[in-house]
Formats: C-alpha cells, sequence, structure tokens
C-alpha cells in the first residue's frame, strides 16, 4: 500500500511540475515573442532583425508585415509620408485584405500613372511605387510593381490557407495525437523509472562498489548508491523537461497565431546546441591533451605496479631496499604520480582559468591546510615508521599501556589486536612519539631470543642456592620456554624482610606471552611447594610455635605435625643456661 501511495504521490508531483513548467515557457515565449521582432523575409530573403531601429539602420527601410512574414521593405518617403508611416499604412490595408475572404485576389492589378505606378485591388490602392523606390532597388517601377503583386498575392493565400477551418482542425488532430503520444511516453516513462530506481538499490554493494583509493575508503556503498541515484533522477527529470520542450514546441507550430514562438524554440534549442557543438570543438584539443595524460599516467603505475610487486616478492633485489617496503613505497609514489598528474591535468578543465575556479581552488587549499594538519602529522609518522621497520604485521609489541599484535598499519594509524581480541586503533603520530616494545623482532634469532622475566621474593631463611635451583626447574617445566639456553636468575636486591630473585628464560613465541606468564607462575607455585621453599608476601611475620607452616598438605610428609608452643620461665630470660630446660607444650 506504501509503494502505490508514493507512487501516486510521485505522480502528483511530476504532473504540478510539468504543468508550471508548459505555464512558465508559455507565457516567457509569449512576451518575448511580442516584445522582440522576427525573422523577416524579403522576397527571397531571409533577413533577421531584432528591432525596427535596427531595421532602418541596416537596410535604410521598414518592413511591410503580413502575419509574421516581411513582404518587402520601403525606404524612401513620399512627400511628408516618412517610409515608417507608409509601411505601417500598406501593413494595415494587407491584414484588412488577408482577414476577408470574400476579396478575391483576382482583383489585384497594377495602374500606372506618370509619375507613379499603383498596386490596387479592386477600387482601393494599396501601394505607391515612386521613381524613388524603383532606384533604391535599382529596378524599373513596373517590374518592381509585378514583383510586389507576386509576393502581396502569395503572401495572402498563404495568410488565408493557414488560417482556414480545415488547417485549424488538422492542427487540432495533430495536436490530439500528440498529446497522446506524450501521455503514452509519460505512462510508460512512470513504469520504468522505479524500476530503474530500485534495480540501482539492489546493486549495492553487487555492482556499485563503495570508492575507495588503495586502503583509504572515500565513500562507503550507501553513500555512493545514493549520488548514482540521484544523478539518475537528474538525468530522468532533463529528459522528461526535454520531451515536455519538444511538445510544446511541436503544438505551436501547428497554428498561425503560435508558429512564430515556435520557431522561436526551436531555434533556442538548436543555437543550445550548435553553441554546445562549438565549445566541445574548441575544447577537444584539451580533451586530446587529457587523454594522453591519462593514458601516460595509466601505464606508468602499471608498470611501476609491476615492478614494486617484483620487488615484495623478492624477484627483484635491491641492496638496502627490504621487501616489506614494496606496498608502501608503491603508494606514495603512487601518490606522486597522482598529483603530478593532476597537476598538468588541471589547465586543460573546463574554466580553469575564470576567477570562479581561481576562487574555488584558493578556498580548498585554505580548508585543506586548516583541517588537514593532524592528517599530515600522522601520514609523516606513517611513513616514518614503515621505514625505520619500528614493528611489522604480525609482531607482538607494546606501545603505551597498549599491548597486542599488529594487525593493520596505514599511513594514518596503526590497529592493535590485545589478547582480549579488541582492536586498538592508535594514530601514527601517538604512535611515533610513544616508547615502543617489540616482542617479536628478535624472535626468530637463536642469538637473541624473547627473555621473559618475573620476580619473586623470599626471606633469608631459604638458600639461595636452592632457590635459584627451583626457579630455573619451574622455567624448564613450563612449555614453549626453551631448554637452551639455559634459563638464568638474578638477585636483584637485598631488602630489610625478603630477597628478591628474578628468573629470566627464552622463549621464541612472543605471541603465547600471556599463557607462558601463567604457567611459569604455577610451576614456581607447583616447585617451591615440592622444595618446602614458602612463597611469602613483603613483610610477612610468623609465629612458628603452634602454627602449621604455609606450604600446601599434598607436598608434606605423612608424618608432618604441626610444632607446639615453646614456654620459658620468667627468670630464664636472663639466665641462658636455663633456658635449655624449657619445657614443651
Amino acid at each position: 500500500m506504501n509503494k502505490y501511495t508514493n507512487k501516486n504521490k510521485y505522480l502528483n508531483i511530476l504532473n504540478k511540475f510539468m504543468i508550471s513548467l508548459i505555464c512558465y515557457i508559455f507565457m516567457i515565449n509569449i512576451s518575448m515573442g511580442y516584445s522582440q521582432d522576427k525573422t523577416v523575409t524579403i522576397q527571397d530573403k531571409a533577413i533577421p532583425v531584432a528591432q525596427n531601429s535596427e531595421i532602418v539602420n541596416k537596410i535604410d527601410g521598414t518592413p511591410v508585415l503580413l502575419g509574421n512574414t516581411t513582404l518587402f521593405v520601403i525606404q524612401k518617403n513620399v512627400g511628408s509620408f516618412s517610409h515608417q508611416e507608409r509601411a505601417q499604412a500598406v501593413t494595415n490595408r494587407l491584414e484588412k485584405i488577408a482577414n476577408d475572404p470574400l476579396i478575391s485576389m483576382d482583383k489585384l492589378r497594377v495602374v500606372e500613372d506618370s509619375d507613379t505606378t499603383n498596386i490596387v485591388i479592386g477600387d482601393k490602392t494599396l501601394f505607391t511605387i515612386t521613381d524613388k523606390d524603383a532606384k533604391a532597388v535599382n529596378k524599373t517601377r513596373q517590374i518592381l510593381a509585378e514583383k510586389c503583386i507576386e509576393i502581396i498575392r502569395n503572401a495572402i493565400n498563404q495568410y488565408r490557407k493557414e488560417r482556414s477551418l480545415y488547417n485549424i482542425l488538422k492542427g487540432l488532430f495533430y495536436t490530439f495525437i500528440s498529446t497522446v503520444i506524450l501521455f503514452v511516453f509519460l505512462k510508460v516513462f512512470n513504469q520504468v523509472y522505479p524500476r530503474i530506481i530500485t534495480k540501482l538499490q539492489n546493486w549495492r554493494g553487487i555492482r556499485i562498489p563503495e570508492l575507495r583509493i588503495q586502503n583509504i575508503e572515500l565513500l562507503p556503498t550507501a553513500r555512493v548508491s545514493n549520488i548514482v541515484t540521484r544523478l539518475v533522477k537528474i538525468i530522468c527529470i532533463i529528459i522528461v523537461i526535454s520531451i515536455l520542450y519538444i511538445y510544446i514546441s511541436l503544438v505551436l507550430s501547428f497554428f498561425p497565431w503560435t508558429k512564430q514562438i515556435s520557431s522561436r524554440l526551436i531555434s533556442y534549442f538548436l543555437g543550445a546546441i550548435y553553441k554546445s557543438w562549438l565549445a566541445f570543438a574548441d575544447y577537444l584539443p584539451n580533451i586530446f591533451a587529457l587523454a594522453l595524460i591519462f593514458f601516460i599516467t595509466h601505464y606508468s603505475l602499471k608498470f611501476i605496479r609491476y615492478i614494486f610487486t617484483e620487488l615484495g616478492n623478492g624477484n627483484i633485489s635491491i641492496s638496502g631496499f627490504y621487501n616489506d617496503w614494496a606496498e608502501p613505497t608503491y603508494k606514495l609514489v603512487f601518490l606522486i604520480i597522482v598529483a603530478l598528474a593532476l597537476v598538468l591535468a588541471f589547465p586543460y578543465l573546463p574554466g580553469f582559468g575564470s576567477p570562479a575556479f581561481q576562487g574555488i581552488s584558493v578556498f580548498l587549499g585554505v580548508l585543506f591546510s586548516l583541517g588537514s594538519t593532524a592528517v599530515i602529522t600522522n601520514v609523516v609518522a606513517g611513513t616514518i615508521l614503515i621505514y625505520t621497520r619500528a614493528f611489522q604485521i604480525g609482531d607482538r609489541i607494546k606501545i603505551g599501556d597498549a599491548i597486542g599484535d599488529i594487525v593493520e598499519k596505514t599511513l594514518l594509524v596503526t590497529r592493535i589486536r590485545t589478547i582480549k581480541n579488541v582492536i586498538i586503533t592508535i594514530p601514527n603520530g601517538t604512535v611515533l612519539t610513544s616508547q615502543i616494545i617489540n616482542y617479536s623482532s628478535l624472535s626468530q634469532d637463536p642469538n637473541y631470543y624473547l627473555i621473559l622475566n618475573t620476580t619473586i621474593t623470599l626471606g633469608y631463611d631459604v638458600p639461595w642456592r636452592k632457590v635459584h635451583q627451583v626457579l630455573i626447574d619451574a622455567a624448564i617445566a613450563t612449555n614453549n620456554i626453551l631448554p637452551e639456553p639455559v634459563p638464568f636468575v638474578f638477585q636483584t636486591s637485598l631488602d630489610d624482610f625478603y630477597v628478591s630473585y628474578e628468573l629470566n628464560a627464552y622463549t621464541n613465541k612472543p605471541i603465547l606471552m600471556a599463557s607462558i606468564y601463567s604457567e611459569l607462575h604455577q610451576n614456581i607455585q607447583d616447585k617451591c611447594n615440592e622444595a618446602e621453599i614458602e612463597i611469602l608476601s613483603p613483610h610477612y611475620s610468623a609465629v612458628r610455635d603452634g602454627n602449621q607452616t604455609t606450604i600446601p598438605e599434598n607436598y608434606l610428609p605423612q608424618d608432618y605435625k604441626s610444632p607446639g608452643f615453646r614456654l620459658s620461665y620468667l627468670n630464664n630470660l636472663f639466665n641462658p643456661d636455663n633456658s635449655k630446660n624449657t619445657p614443651d607444650s
């Protein structure tokens, strides 16, 4: 139901728009038709005229009109009558005769006088030709009169024929046929248009992909699809307006009263096409230049793409150039070549030298300068990180407080996946100014395996050699800890209540650091308990008299018993010899 409601809504809007457009074009062209003069025909010549004053200046005379057609031009004055008054009088007489079908053209004849030649119809004089008129066109009065009679007769016959009932009915019939064709076209168009829009929407993400440059997504698929849909809508509107324009011009040409407006509409249309063709012809050399720039740029990029692909695959080697530099270097070269091509192509774009184009260029340049500071900083930092080889894809690194594996590095950002499967995006500017710890860079080098370390604190009562051996055994028992090189222990400090022991062990699996640390701590607990070593927290104090040891029961001997409390007489505190005889409870 919504589909048909929206459909009817669009149809109503389109119909209102069409009616408004028709009325607007009709009114504009009527006003233009009455405010300007027409293309005139003088005998066998067509003379384009803009205003009556320009006619006078160009041909030194005033045209005699019948309908929209100029019959001939009167150039000379007769007595006190100017050529303008003569032309207007003849025009009025011809219109009256043409509009009276009872007046036959057979009555049109030439009457000679001593000084003039008169063109009369019946007993009325239409036009008087003087010697000045004949001299102005280098003809005799008789020849000029015959020419004028022929022109007047043909013009009046044509005028009456065009305004006959038969021609008017024929015009109405043609108008009806044209209107039916128009409505059939609009009906078909109304059926096809929604299908085109639906098809475009279904192509989203399939035939209409996102707009991207390398790994940078400029426009998502939805935005590209919307832009394409809007362009199609604009093209459809242009098609409908063009059809209506042609329809209006065609209908107006069927009737003599509006034929001039039709001619003007057609001349506007053809004039626009002609000017467009001239502009295209003038712009054709620029199109060839743009095509040449595009051709050279396209194949240069293909060649460079091949070179850097081979460098990345190792088929081509350059001293000091690492394989992992191939892709980012290609991207930089790609941007440089495209930028150079744009600089070369800009002067050949339409309107490049216009003030509007220059103003927009300056405006966009200022916006880019003000808004791209952080972007430029990140791009420069990304480039430095690539060529300093601080890390690679898959490396386990630490940047600030973030620890994880590199999953993506671009010119703008670096992305890390933590052990919790959380993606952290860090701008390259921040990465460059932070301390970067790379756990993976030397993990595969047998001389530089990653060393994992952990610290425990034990009391001074535990023999340090025993602690060393227990910690080393715990490390060797841990998966992914290398037995060679052998783990080692550092005593990092001798504090007031305990000794700090740092266990160091080698691994070639930095990506499993978290699980290795967890298992290592478990093994340290197990080995210490097996060796009857209590792992006490700092500043831990215990009263051994009557208290059970903190070692788990499964690590203690089966005959283990908690020690009893020791009691001493008060005077034994001052007599060391008697203290040995203290009874136990």
